[in-house]
């Protein structure tokens, strides 16, 4: 629910007040959010971390400079970074995914590097996405996607890669 009251405050600020009023919601609830989480697990995941920066940076910039691109362009970078990371960790052999859920997951390499691979990819997908939607649709468009259309993109995603995890889970020794 931390991961999501922004977004949704993001919307009703949206809604109500129009996109540079949403941005200063988003950045302070963020940061809030992070601030909780670090409270409450005494660390913070780094894709929270990496949003969490740029939605600060690039919401600062929208709000100082009153130029909505750079909120817009946000949702592309960081989908280019977890891209980058994931797809560069495929090529040089170390699986990113296998340390950020390994405790959670328990798939063997192939897997670790098939997994890591197809978020690469979905990440790139979104980030691609996210450019042709934010430049060629109304900003109240782009909103109710960025909101409510990436997060249903990325849980149907998330499920759709049940088959592989179980394909590759590895049972454990007694």
């Amino acid at each position: 629910m931390l991961d999501l009251s922004p977004l949704l405050v993001f919307f009703l600020g949206f809604r109500f007040a129009g996109l540079l009023a949403a941005t200063a919601v988003l950045i302070l609830c963020t940061l809030i959010s992070l601030a909780i989480t670090y409270r409450w697990e005494r660390r913070i995941a780094i894709m929270p971390l990496a949003s969490g920066l740029a939605v600060t940076v690039l919401g600062g910039l929208t709000l100082w400079l009153q130029d909505e691109t750079f909120i817009k362009i946000k949702p592309t970078l960081v989908y280019l970074l977890f891209s980058s990371v994931l797809l560069g960790g495929v090529v040089f052999g170390k699986p990113v995914l296998k340390y950020l859920l390994s405790d959670a997951l328990q798939i063997n390499e192939q897997g670790w590097k098939k997994l890591s691979l197809r978020w690469g990819l979905f990440f790139m997908f979104l980030a691609v996405l996210n450019e042709i939607i934010w430049r060629h649709f109304p900003t109240s468009f782009w909103v109710n996607f960025k909101v409510f259309g990436m997060f249903t993109l990325t849980l149907a995603f998330t499920f759709s890669q049940i088959p592989l995890i179980k394909k590759h889970w590895i049972e454990e020794k007694k």
